[in-house]
């Protein structure tokens, strides 16, 4: 059994290391740490959710860069750079809903630009790794920060339902929607946790009840048809989720059954919120109907988990997010503090310089 708390990801090593992650995808049964030491396994890693949730797949995709310019760090300045961008293209390529790889993938495109023309290879390799590892740091500070505002919104003895996984397996330490749960814990609340199943993968079922297994936290799996029940019988006191991109007007894409749960809650009067930090919303996009919406391989719901469970060649329908419309949330639990509606206006606040303190 590992540690009670271990490092989704890291880095190992200085300029020619490699990137350190836990395989997902063989949780919570097995666990494995795998070294991804060229840009491909990364992609891959990303592609089949080995490593996963938006914050965590910006982090990897920041240090997919470094593995990636590796072979380059003989050649000259223009085959150097080239190599570089052919590797930022790539990586974008992995998955298109989750706004933070391109976020991250931006930021270190952003070193290169500065550094062209007046930096060695070396020494732009070596701003790359130091913009990855910043991009590391403070996701874990924005974890931190996000739980510590969350927490005040949960009283003691609450029932709290969460959907996916959205803990520090998703983010590079604590976590979104599984911060504010944590902090509230450490704070001295008694909490009780439901954790939807979330098929077809099962990340509530795997990941979630793993996680809060390995810290205590009294959690109870449903499958995602039966949160209508557990909510009329009064077991559910808050829904806290996460997110993949967030739209200007508050619009939220997140894991498929969402939506659902969201509708469930307002029908029950239940709030519904979701936990998400600055870097995953796209203020590019106005509305939730322009967010890409990945579809995944037929056979996740056919043959899930290698078993058949369907006749074959059937048809299916298999997108992985669904979009929760703004007028269904009751707010953003971000590093900034709590967001209300009206969500255009108050939003705004993350396009802008944190205050000192660090508190809106």
């Amino acid at each position: 059994m590992p540690p009670t708390v271990i490092p989704t990801l890291h880095w190992e090593g200085q300029l020619d290391g490699h990137l350190v992650l836990i395989d997902q995808t063989l949780l919570p049964t097995e666990f494995r740490e795998i070294s991804c030491r060229d840009v491909e396994s990364v992609w891959e890693a990303i592609k089949v959710l080995r490593v996963r949730g938006a914050p965590a797949i910006g982090v990897a995709a920041a240090y997919g860069v470094c593995v990636g310019l590796q072979t380059a760090l003989a050649a000259g300045e223009s085959a150097f750079l080239d190599r570089v961008n052919h590797v930022i293209d790539y990586l974008a390529t992995s998955r298109p809903t989750a706004v933070n790889l391109f976020w991250a993938l931006d930021r270190m495109r952003r070193v290169v630009t500065a550094g062209r023309g007046h930096l060695s290879s070396r020494q732009l390799a070596e701003r790359l790794l130091a913009e990855a590892r910043a991009i590391e740091a403070e996701d874990r500070q924005t974890c931190r920060d996000l739980g510590r505002h969350g927490a005040t919104l949960l009283t003691s003895g609450q029932g709290v339902l969460t959907h996916c996984n959205a803990g520090g397996l998703a983010t590079a330490d604590y976590g979104t929607a599984l911060a504010v749960i944590f902090a509230a814990t450490e704070a001295g609340l008694a909490l009780q946790v439901y954790a939807d199943e979330t098929r077809p993968l099962l990340q509530g079922a795997r990941l979630t009840a793993w996680e809060l297994q390995q810290r205590g936290i009294p959690v109870t799996v449903i499958c995602d048809s039966m949160a209508a029940q557990v909510m009329r019988e009064g077991r559910v006191h808050a829904v806290i989720v996460g997110a993949d991109r967030i739209a200007a007007n508050g619009d939220a894409a997140n894991k498929i059954g969402t939506y659902g749960v969201a509708i469930l809650a307002a029908y029950h009067k239940i709030p519904f919120y979701v936990a998400a930090p600055a870097s995953t919303f796209d203020f590019a996009i106005a509305a939730g109907a322009e967010i890409p919406i990945e579809h995944r391989d037929p056979r996740e719901i056919t043959h899930g988990f290698g078993r058949q469970t369907a006749p074959a060649d059937v048809a299916v329908y298999n997108p992985a997010f669904d979009v929760t419309p703004a007028s269904l949330i009751a707010g953003f639990i971000t590093e900034r503090g709590v967001i209300r509606p009206p969500y255009r206006e108050n939003l705004s606040i993350l396009q802008m310089p944190p205050k000192s303190s660090g508190v809106v």
